[in-house]
């Protein structure tokens, strides 16, 4: 039976470091949530105290509507991977994972032959079937962390855990695995909650993101919901590069840079109390969504171009404000953009905040009107 995981107005403190403040959240059944966040967010103690690893100074841990808090981490039904395997080295593989069941109290414990069964089962799962009879020390990075993730399901748990499970891994085997894992969940239909602070990682795998910072929650949402409509600039921010340019709204929730007549782009929501307030903002347009063109005495100048990866990165400069503009790699020959070069600025989407002390802190979204993207 899968887990709904309700966590009350949870807090934690250490010494004078609250790593939770009073974080209320909902974990529906069957999905795989991402609790993403920079050091220090409290994304780690909130999973620990999930757990029964830690206790809160305050609030409630509820799996399937009971209160959690004050069973023994054993009675939760809940599995627990973390970032470097933990695996018991003085046993092999199907050792390591029947583990957990036969630890189990007498009346609990399933049979040998059971037990026999079920590591079989699960070492289908993981597809290290004939791993079996090694040790750990005799496995791979990748392959550790396979059977952690088996000794985790083999107790069967209504969620789990896992901590920053690929971190000790390299880049082509950490993708490999998430995107494996990610079968894995939808096959198994487990609650699994996943702590991260790789944001390609949460928004590739995670039905559902839980973004925190300072021990709070900053916004929850599906990864699209998160990456285009972001509540906060530090949203918007943690979750991919933006430039940052400062602006006032003009007639219709026009975006006009500062200091300059250039409208910029038009606001979606001209009803949005922002889009009619001619406020001070910050426009926030990410690198794919900035266009730079040729213009000869253009107000940006060309300071750097390379490449990165399939795209073109293109660095430059406008009255002081350092941009950066992502273009398919293939495009940069006939865009004619060179080093030292001058050029003009569109803007094809952005989400704009305004600026401190303003009344309207909701964001405002942006696009441009009669721009052609080159193919």
């Amino acid at each position: 039976m899968t887990g709904h995981v309700t966590i009350r107005n949870l807090s934690r403190s250490f010494g004078t470091f609250a790593a939770l403040r009073d974080v209320s959240l909902e974990i529906p059944a069957g999905e795989l949530v991402a609790l993403l966040g920079p050091s220090g967010s409290g994304k780690t103690t909130l999973l620990r105290i999930i757990a029964g690893l830690d206790l809160p100074d305050a609030g409630q841990v509820l799996i399937n509507g009971e209160d959690r808090i004050a069973r023994h981490p054993r009675e939760r039904g809940v599995g627990f991977v973390f970032q470097h395997y933990a695996l018991f080295r003085h046993m092999t593989v199907g050792e390591n994972i029947a583990f957990g069941l036969r630890v189990r109290p007498r009346g609990e414990r399933p049979t040998r032959a059971e037990i026999r069964s079920r590591v079989a089962t699960l070492l289908d799962l993981v597809q290290l079937g004939w791993l079996i009879d090694r040790y750990p020390s005799e496995l791979s990075g990748g392959q550790r962390q396979r059977v952690a993730l088996a000794r985790a399901l083999a107790i069967e748990p209504r969620l789990l855990l896992l901590d920053e499970p690929f971190g000790a891994l390299d880049t082509k085997v950490r993708k490999e695995l998430g995107a494996w894992l990610r079968d894995l969940h939808h096959g198994t239909a487990i609650t699994s909650l996943l702590v991260t602070h790789d944001q390609e990682e949460a928004l590739e795998l995670a039905d559902r993101i839980v973004l925190m910072a300072q021990g709070k929650v900053e916004q929850v949402g599906t990864p699209a919901e998160l990456y285009t409509r972001p509540a906060t600039p530090f949203v918007l921010e943690f979750l991919g590069e933006a430039n940052r340019l400062p602006c006032r709204l003009g007639e219709g929730g026009a975006a006009i840079l500062a200091g300059t007549g250039d409208v910029l782009a038009h606001g979606l929501e001209p009803d949005h109390p922002l889009a009619r307030s001619g406020a001070d903002v910050t426009l926030y347009v990410r690198p794919h969504d900035l266009l730079l063109e040729p213009e000869h005495e253009g107000p940006v100048v060309i300071t750097r171009v390379r490449m990165a990866g399939a795209f073109a990165k293109v660095e430059a400069l406008m009255q002081g404000i350092s941009l950066t503009a992502l273009m398919p790699f293939h495009r940069l020959g006939a865009s004619g953009l060179r080093e030292g070069e001058h050029a003009r600025l569109r803007v094809l989407h952005g989400t704009a905040f305004a600026a401190e002390g303003v009344e309207h802190p909701a964001a405002l979204r942006f696009e441009a009107r009669g721009v052609t993207v080159p193919a």
